[in-house]
């Protein structure tokens, strides 16, 4: 409980103080009430970025989670299949962010980037563009990169998950005359329920949590086109000094993922009483 108090409530109690305030981090503090909460509220870019947050959890959860499943629904059809495959998929997910990062910001490089290279090598090069910096297309593209590299960490849960239906059960479904696809979608999906409602947990509180790879991508640009709570927040308090806005915008963003956590379990608490 000590440890506790010192490293997670005396910050948090800490926070709420100074997001009263109006202060740069140094010297005396300016008590602003709701002030900073008010005007965090009619900060366009601070809500926009609640929006962006919002999209990039949407699209991560096809990219991530849905893909991660189907891979690992391929697997396990297969019995696992080459070790090596699973180590290749996994891979990425090993890899130091900033690494990830540096690595795709060359390959979307709009002069000699692995994208545009591939379009035009095709014919394509009317589509080719800078894709980091097209507000069009500079969410999506970081959305890419995330989903490149969390499917193989999801798909390495849904992996093991799906090892644990006794084989029982799809030998029956077999014998049924069901294909593989109907077994996976009416046998296997439904009996890892669990595991997929938390790794949808997992992917929208990371979600709210992600920065490194925005911060190295793009740093919320162009024009504010990816500019998220934490990398605005961030902007906030260390470029421009408002320790006091910042801390409200923390305070906040904590708000907005603890609702979530709470509808979130009380979905599930609700489906686990109707079974």
């Amino acid at each position: 409980m000590l440890v506790f108090a010192f490293a997670v409530l005396a910050p948090v109690l800490a926070t709420g103080a100074f997001s009263l305030t109006e202060w740069s981090g140094f010297g005396p503090m300016t008590f602003t009430g709701l002030g900073n909460y008010v005007r965090a509220l009619g900060d366009d870019v601070f809500v926009g970025s609640f929006l962006h947050v919002t999209l990039y959890i949407v699209v991560t959860i096809v990219l991530e989670v849905a893909f991660g499943l189907v891979l690992a629904g391929v697997l396990a059809a297969r019995r696992g299949g080459s070790p090596w495959f699973r180590v290749a998929l996994f891979t990425p997910v090993m890899l130091p962010m900033v690494v990830v990062a540096v690595l795709w910001s060359f390959v979307y490089n709009g002069d000699f980037g692995l994208v545009n290279a591939s379009l035009s090598a095709i014919g394509l090069d009317g589509l080719t563009r800078v894709w980091l910096g097209d507000p069009a297309t500079a969410l999506l593209a970081v959305c890419v990169v995330s989903g490149w590299v969390y499917a193989g960490f999801y798909m390495a849960i849904f992996y093991a998950a799906l090892t644990q239906i006794p084989p029982e059960v799809i030998e029956a479904a077999r014998l049924d005359g069901a294909g593989e696809a109907r077994i996976f979608a009416r046998v296997k999906v439904p009996m890892i329920r669990n595991a997929v409602e938390v790794c949808l947990l997992l992917c929208v509180t990371g979600g709210f949590q992600t920065f490194d790879l925005f911060y190295v991508l793009t740093g919320g640009g162009p024009y504010n086109a990816t500019e998220i709570p934490t990398t605005y927040l961030t902007r906030v308090v260390f470029r421009d000094g408002e320790v006091g806005y910042g801390s409200a915008m923390a305070v906040l963003m904590t708000a907005v993922v603890v609702l979530v956590g709470i509808v979130f379990m009380r979905l599930r608490r609700g489906r686990g009483a109707e079974a």
